[in-house]
């Protein structure tokens, strides 16, 4: 790292968070122009990246690009415009910039500068890269603790990018370990922008939006509980309005907030020829009989079997691999809101994997709050992989059922191994972050559980590895 070291860089940008958010004391209104949610980048391509904050000001907000946190050699500038329309946030398509390069970046309004920010571009698509490494999260819920595990991957200087599977922020209102904004179930655009602005004064957060490009997608609680096109479970019409106008509020609100290009989540971004990411919607396209829309899906099919590099990796926000749940109170024996409703959608999805011989396909999956690493089965072979990503905080099993971690769930995770063969790894009680690292021989997966996540500086341990080998369709422990 050039001009400023690692451990300078981030102790210097959360000071600048902090020292904002003591400036302001409301999520929407300030005197003077502070940038209280910190800064982000996102989406990055080989020759650009997505830059984004927020402030509320009617002077211009400038924007610089250098290679050095000094800012002693800037590359790229220029100027833009904000306002009320958009919950004063900005959002910076940058271009022209080298590929597989890190770079810094800042925010200046009237005299006002913002905390410096780091990014990095991706490489070429004809690169030839010997590795990748990605932070992978999902779900982290205000109410149910501190981000510790987002701070875990802010302070590693060797991420590529993030790869956030949803749930980024959680609507409902309950009492917990923190008290959220509002103090009510988002159901409004101002409802839903308020939730996201208090989700970005977490100094965890901040940090890892300012040290890593974010790659996200959404699931069903940036909306509402299990939402799709045309509904959701827990939205009344009745009391509540039209879903559609709810459904319009959070889409607006979320991509106000968060560092991705507007207006669609189904993207495939490319990393040399190692690997592409294609990022999943699971939610807009989603009706009673398909959770892709015939659209994504064919595009999804066509994506996964193009040959165009040697592993591909999927942004997937519920389970893909069929699984039968253990016979538990409450608790179907299937989940439905996952790729098993929907049969027909993975069936030709895996089809397409099985005919073209493709075993490269590796499925990143969040939104179950537990741990798993997965063969995923077609027919009487196994046909891509799938690593699920626990929670940064949201509840999980034992904590579900209030019992002690590491207790009643080992006689569970042992039932769904014995209901599901191809489920060879389940830890249903702890939260953090995981690492995926990329090589051309194989694609492995770190767990990192956090010790306690109502600390907000609880430790973080590597606990599990898993792997799946070069054209092999199946994972395998790393001890």
């Amino acid at each position: 790292m050039s001009g400023v070291g690692r451990r300078t860089f981030l102790k210097a940008t959360a000071a600048a968070g902090a020292a904002t958010t003591a400036v302001s004391g409301t999520a929407h209104a300030s005197s003077a122009p502070v940038f209280e949610h910190g800064v982000a980048s996102g989406d990055p391509l080989p020759d650009g990246v997505l830059l984004w904050t927020r402030v509320v000001t009617t002077a211009p907000v400038r924007w610089e690009v250098a290679r050095d946190a000094t800012f002693t050699r800037v590359v790229a500038r220029g100027r833009t415009t904000t306002g009320a329309h958009r919950d004063h946030t900005v959002k910076v398509e940058v271009s022209g910039l080298r590929p597989a390069t890190h770079y810094y970046y800042r925010f200046t309004t009237a005299d006002v500068v913002s905390p410096v920010g780091r990014t990095k571009t991706a490489p070429r698509p004809s690169d030839d890269c010997g590795s990748l490494r990605f932070g992978v999260v999902s779900c982290s819920n205000w109410i149910a603790g501190h981000f510790a595990a987002y701070g875990y991957l802010a302070s590693r200087d060797d991420l590529d990018a993030v790869i956030h599977l949803g749930d980024y922020v959680y609507e409902y209102f309950e009492p917990g370990v923190r008290v959220t904004e509002p103090q009510r179930e988002c159901e409004t655009v101002d409802d839903y922008r308020t939730r996201h602005a208090q989700y970005k004064t977490d100094p965890h957060l901040r940090a890892l939006h300012a040290a890593h490009p974010v790659i996200a997608t959404w699931d069903d609680h940036e909306s509402a509980e299990n939402s799709s096109a045309i509904g959701s479970p827990v939205h009344d019409p009745a009391t509540e309005g039209p879903w559609a106008i709810r459904l319009a509020a959070a889409t607006q609100a979320y991509f106000e907030w968060m560092p991705v290009r507007e207006g669609k989540l189904t993207r495939r971004l490319q990393f040399g020829r190692l690997a592409d990411l294609t990022m999943l919607d699971l939610r807009s396209y989603r009706t009673d009989t398909t959770i892709l829309g015939t659209a994504q899906r064919n595009w999804l099919a066509s994506s996964l079997t193009d040959g165009c590099v040697r592993w591909k990796l999927v942004g997937n926000s519920v389970m893909l691999a069929p699984l039968k749940i253990p016979p538990l109170p409450g608790l179907p024996p299937t989940n439905t809101d996952q790729w098993d409703g929907f049969p027909a959608d993975r069936d030709h999805v895996l089809r397409a994997l099985d005919r073209a011989g493709m075993k490269n396909a590796v499925f990143l999956t969040g939104d179950i709050h537990s741990s798993w690493a997965i063969d995923v089965p077609f027919g009487e072979t196994t046909v891509a992989t799938e690593f699920v990503s626990t929670s940064v905080t949201s509840d999980n099993f034992d904590e579900r059922i209030g019992v002690p971690p590491r207790t009643a769930s080992l006689q569970i995770e042992a039932q769904f191994r014995a209901l599901n063969p191809h489920v060879k790894f389940v830890e249903l009680d702890s939260h953090g972050a995981q690492v995926l690292t990329v090589t051309p021989e194989q694609v492995q997966m770190d767990w990192h559980y956090v010790a306690d996540k109502r600390d907000p500086n609880t430790a973080t341990t590597k606990a599990h590895s898993w792997r799946t080998q070069h054209n092999m369709a199946q994972v395998e422990q790393v001890l």
